[in-house]
Protein backbone atom coordinates (compact mmCIF):
# COMPACT_ATOMS: atom_id res chain seq x y z
CA UNK A 1 0.00 0.00 0.00
CA UNK A 2 1.35 3.42 -0.97
CA UNK A 3 1.05 5.98 1.85
CA UNK A 4 -1.12 9.04 1.27
CA UNK A 5 1.07 12.07 0.55
CA UNK A 6 -0.66 13.91 3.42
CA UNK A 7 -0.04 11.24 6.06
CA UNK A 8 2.72 11.73 8.64
CA UNK A 9 4.51 8.56 7.51
CA UNK A 10 8.22 8.64 8.19
CA UNK A 11 9.87 6.77 5.36
CA UNK A 12 13.32 6.91 3.86
CA UNK A 13 13.49 8.45 0.42
CA UNK A 14 15.48 7.34 -2.59
CA UNK A 15 16.78 10.84 -3.34
CA UNK A 16 17.62 11.58 0.31
CA UNK A 17 18.19 8.18 1.99
CA UNK A 18 19.42 9.77 5.24
CA UNK A 19 16.14 11.68 5.68
CA UNK A 20 12.69 10.57 6.83
CA UNK A 21 9.88 12.21 4.89
CA UNK A 22 7.22 13.94 6.99
CA UNK A 23 5.11 15.73 4.35
CA UNK A 24 5.11 16.56 0.64
CA UNK A 25 3.46 19.89 -0.17
CA UNK A 26 1.59 19.71 -3.49
CA UNK A 27 3.08 16.61 -5.12
CA UNK A 28 0.59 16.69 -7.99
CA UNK A 29 2.74 18.53 -10.51
CA UNK A 30 6.28 19.19 -11.64
CA UNK A 31 6.80 22.51 -9.84
CA UNK A 32 9.63 21.50 -7.52
CA UNK A 33 7.25 20.57 -4.74
CA UNK A 34 8.71 21.24 -1.30
CA UNK A 35 9.03 18.35 1.10
CA UNK A 36 9.49 18.38 4.87
CA UNK A 37 11.95 15.88 6.31
CA UNK A 38 13.35 14.79 9.65
CA UNK A 39 17.09 14.18 9.70
CA UNK A 40 17.55 11.92 12.73
CA UNK A 41 21.35 12.10 12.46
CA UNK A 42 21.60 15.92 12.37
CA UNK A 43 22.47 18.16 15.31
CA UNK A 44 19.33 19.43 17.09
CA UNK A 45 19.50 22.95 15.55
CA UNK A 46 19.38 21.37 12.05
CA UNK A 47 17.08 18.38 12.55
CA UNK A 48 14.21 19.62 10.33
CA UNK A 49 14.86 19.92 6.59
CA UNK A 50 12.67 21.64 4.01
CA UNK A 51 13.82 20.80 0.48
CA UNK A 52 12.53 21.16 -3.07
CA UNK A 53 13.13 19.34 -6.35
CA UNK A 54 15.54 22.06 -7.47
CA UNK A 55 18.14 21.28 -4.81
CA UNK A 56 17.27 24.12 -2.45
CA UNK A 57 17.35 23.18 1.22
CA UNK A 58 16.62 24.89 4.54
CA UNK A 59 17.54 23.32 7.87
CA UNK A 60 16.07 24.37 11.21
CA UNK A 61 15.37 23.12 14.70
CA UNK A 62 12.08 21.58 15.78
CA UNK A 63 11.49 24.71 17.89
CA UNK A 64 11.95 26.98 14.86
CA UNK A 65 9.46 24.87 12.88
CA UNK A 66 7.00 25.05 15.78
CA UNK A 67 7.30 28.86 15.81
CA UNK A 68 6.79 29.04 12.03
CA UNK A 69 3.70 26.82 12.26
CA UNK A 70 2.36 28.90 15.16
CA UNK A 71 2.84 32.14 13.18
CA UNK A 72 1.07 30.61 10.19
CA UNK A 73 -1.84 29.36 12.31
CA UNK A 74 -2.28 32.74 13.98
CA UNK A 75 -2.52 34.52 10.62
CA UNK A 76 0.71 36.45 11.11
CA UNK A 77 2.01 35.34 7.71
CA UNK A 78 -1.22 36.02 5.80
CA UNK A 79 -0.45 39.68 5.01
CA UNK A 80 3.04 38.81 3.78
CA UNK A 81 1.59 36.20 1.45
CA UNK A 82 -1.07 38.63 0.18
CA UNK A 83 1.60 41.24 -0.59
CA UNK A 84 3.85 38.72 -2.30
CA UNK A 85 1.05 37.48 -4.54
CA UNK A 86 -0.79 40.78 -5.15
CA UNK A 87 -1.48 41.41 -8.80
CA UNK A 88 -0.63 37.92 -9.97
CA UNK A 89 -2.42 34.62 -9.88
CA UNK A 90 -1.30 32.06 -7.36
CA UNK A 91 -0.47 28.67 -8.80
Amino acid sequence: MVPDRHSPVQRKTVRNPELCSIRVFCGDCNCGCPELFLDPEADLPRRIVLADDFGQRVQMSVEQLEELVSDAKSGLLDELIRRATAGRGRS
